[in-house]
């Protein structure tokens, strides 16, 4: 059989060794000729993963299983029964993130061996890919012709990118580019009403907040973080700086979201009492610091620069003087999640899927490290949501972990952005998403073969399963699918690769029944076993396939734990 248990076999670091020197080649290098190899075809047999048998669940301090997968079963072709440590009444949901998206086995195999899993990606979506070019800056996507469902459009759609929005606002006028990503607030202003174009603005679903991390003084004070908390006006900032749609944040899960303004609404602005406290913790004059951030527009944060130097102002007012720090994407984001940021950071959450869990539960249980220290009255709540259905009690649940959230003063949501797209007028089939992964195989241009959209960065990669950046993740849901997949232009889970997936009463083991006559953009046909070994490669650190650009895999925590994870991050 393909798929395997960890060994920690000689022979297995050997592989990795290689695998790993090769992705590392790889990503510093230009791409280009990315197509998929061709079919490596597996021939489909039953099996369950792990092969041993189900993992062993984790349990919580009173004893109870935490959320996570304990065996992922291939009984035939068109079935795949997922088995789950608690019930999860999110599952179709997460099966919807692009990181989950299915690959054939034998290209998996080895794709991952050689590296070009991360420049040539297989998928079974509508559109595949045809070129990579970095010296032309461009990602050409084309039409596949085999796919299983309604055709693209277009015959080929370019994804271009330019960091500044007045750049990709003027391409688009000059006719350039066809659509643009991230309009700026001006901008969107500026469309409205006019005919030459397409306007189509998102739902505030993003959160940008303000944090600290509590290792670092002065921060691990709480009456220094509720000062900061009390000084900041938000709705100052998103009347500046985010686009015509956007919401002051009220709670740090949107509004749109159901059961996302649960609890109290956060602090008021209160300069006196901010003061107040600040003397009461010790710093009467106030203190030195900095506000860390990085300078890339993103549907989160429309205005880096204007947000970083409005909140340096505001925490002026206070007697806080606050440096600004620029920082580039990669080295941010590694030093907020692993707790270096010595200061006051500024940073986005576009969700993945529209549950309050997504935005709490990944920032607040898994990745807590941003913030210096775990909070059991945060974190306590968020895990029982994680296993309670839908109800009363689940939104009390929320309201809980809010009001926790609220008084630790950790974090201020600053705003929930609505951003935007903007097409020309003679732009076909355009769509919009809450969660920015829009459609763009309905996009098309009569009398013309070719759509270009400009967005505002390079994808690092195209295996998504190992990319979290939206830019990235964009792409891929072009090329790759799930079992499940967003409504075009909605926010539900609908049937994608699979035609159904059902659970028991317990909702802990999960059926789906897969959609048959796929075919990949290699040729190799869809089953069960693609599905097996594309989720085993992430779940499993010591899987020979668990190699990607930097190998955390970090959506996977979404939906378990890993197994063997003392094997993780072997390829970082």
């Amino acid at each position: 059989m393909l798929f395997r248990s960890v060994t920690g076999s000689a022979a297995l670091q050997r592989y990795r060794s290689i695998a790993i020197a090769t992705v590392v080649a790889l990503a510093s290098t230009a791409c280009a000729g990315n197509s998929p190899t061709a079919s490596n075809e597996i021939a489909f047999k039953p099996g369950a993963y792990p092969v041993a048998g189900p993992a062993e669940c984790a349990l919580d301090d009173a004893g109870n299983r935490k959320p996570g997968l304990s065996s992922i079963d291939a009984p035939d072709a068109r079935t795949v029964i997922f088995t789950l440590c608690a019930p999860d009444p999110t599952f179709l949901q997460k099966m919807t993130i692009v990181s989950y998206g299915i690959n054939d086995s034998g290209y998996l195999a080895a794709a991952t061996a050689d590296g070009s899993i991360l420049t040539a990606p297989n998928g079974t979506g509508p559109l595949r890919l045809i070129n990579w070019s970095a010296d032309q800056e461009e990602v050409v996507l084309g039409r596949f012709d085999g796919y299983w469902g309604e055709k693209a459009a277009s015959a080929s759609v370019v994804f271009k990118w330019n960091g500044e929005s007045a750049a990709r606002m003027l391409q688009l006028k000059a006719g350039v580019v066809d659509g643009i990503d991230n309009v700026s607030a001006d901008d969107i202003a500026a469309l409205e009403g006019d005919s030459d174009y397409q306007l189509l603005k998102r739902p505030p679903a993003t959160t940008l907040y303000a944090g600290v991390n509590t290792n670092f003084k002065p921060f691990d004070d709480i009456r220094v973080r509720q000062a900061i908390t009390l000084a900041i006006d938000s709705a100052r900032i998103v009347a500046n700086f985010f686009p015509v749609g956007s919401a002051a944040a009220t709670h740090y899960v949107p509004c749109v979201v159901t059961y996302g303004c649960e609890g109290k609404d956060w602090w008021t602005t209160d300069l006196a009492e901010s003061k107040r406290l600040l003397a009461e913790a010790g710093y009467p004059n106030g203190f030195k610091t900095k506000i860390v951030y990085r300078d890339a527009v993103r549907v989160s944060n429309p205005d880096p620069t204007g947000i970083a130097t409005d909140l340096q102002a505001q925490l002026k007012d206070i007697g806080i003087d606050a440096d600004l720090e620029v920082q580039e994407s990669t080295t941010f984001d590694a030093n907020v999640l692993s707790g270096l940021i010595d200061g006051i950071f500024i940073r986005g959450w576009t969700p993945d899927y529209l549950d309050p869990l997504n935005y709490l539960y990944r920032n607040l249980v898994v990745d807590y490290q941003k913030f210096g220290q775990a909070f059991e009255s945060i974190a306590a709540p968020l895990r029982a949501a994680a296993v309670t259905p839908n109800s009363p009690e689940r939104a009390a649940l929320f309201a809980k972990a809010n009001d926790a959230l609220r008084e630790a003063a950790i974090l201020t949501p600053l705003g929930h952005g609505s951003s935007a797209i903007a097409w020309s007028s003679n732009v076909a089939g355009t769509n919009i998403s809450p969660i920015a992964d829009e459609d763009f195989s309905t996009v098309a241009i009569p009398g013309r073969d070719q759509v270009v959209f400009l967005q505002s960065v390079e994808p690092a990669s195209l295996y998504c399963a190992d990319e979290t950046e939206n830019n990235a993740l964009r792409l891929c849901s072009q090329i790759n699918e799930g079992l499940y997949a967003i409504e075009r232009g909605g926010s539900e889970p609908v049937p994608s690769l699979a035609t159904s997936c059902t659970p028991d009463e317990s909702l802990q083991v999960w059926t789906c029944t897969l959609r048959e006559n796929v075919r990949f953009h290699n040729g190799a046909r869809f089953d069960a076993g693609d599905v097996r070994d594309s989720y085993a490669a992430q779940w499993d650190c010591g899987n020979p396939m668990h190699v990607g650009r930097s190998g955390l895999f970090r959506y996977w925590e979404f939906v378990s734990s890993f197994l063997n994870e003392e094997n993780c991050g072997a390829n970082e």
